[in-house]
C-alpha cells in the first residue's frame, strides 16, 4: 500500500478530484496548506502599502492506493494538475510514501481491505 501526496494549486483541486474518479478512486484528503519553493511568493498591493506574500496557497490531496495502483494515481494526479502542456513553476509535486498498515475504525479491517 502507498500514500500517495499531492500539493497543487487550489483552482486545480476539482479537476484532479475529477481524474481520479475516473480513475476509480474516491477516497481522499483534501486539506488547505501553505508553503515556499521555487515560486517563491508574490507581492501585493492593499490599501496602498506593498507587502510580499511569502508562502503560497495550494492544496494538499492524500489518497492511500493499492501498490499496483500508484503509478495511474501519480500519473492522474499530474496530468491534471499540470496548468498548460508543459506546466509552469508552482504546480506543485506528488510525493509518494509507504503504509505500513491501515485499519478501519468501523469494521477493524487492516491492510487492503480497509482501504
Amino acid at each position: 500500500m502507498k500514500l500517495v501526496s499531492a500539493i497543487v494549486r487550489p483552482n486545480r483541486l476539482e479537476v484532479v478530484k475529477e481524474k481520479l474518479s475516473e480513475h476509480g478512486f474516491h477516497g481522499l484528503t483534501v486539506t488547505d496548506v501553505q508553503g515556499a519553493g521555487r515560486q517563491r511568493g508574490h507581492t501585493e498591493v492593499y490599501r496602498g502599502h506593498e507587502y510580499k506574500v511569502d508562502l503560497v496557497q495550494k492544496v494538499k490531496i492524500e489518497v492511500a492506493v493499492p501498490s499496483e495502483s500508484v503509478n495511474g494515481v501519480v500519473e492522474a494526479i499530474a496530468e491534471a494538475a499540470r496548468t498548460g502542456p508543459e506546466g509552469k513553476i508552482g504546480d506543485g509535486k506528488v510525493f509518494v510514501t509507504n503504509i505500513e498498515d491501515v485499519v478501519r475504525i468501523r469494521t477493524g479491517e487492516r491492510g487492503a481491505a480497509a482501504i
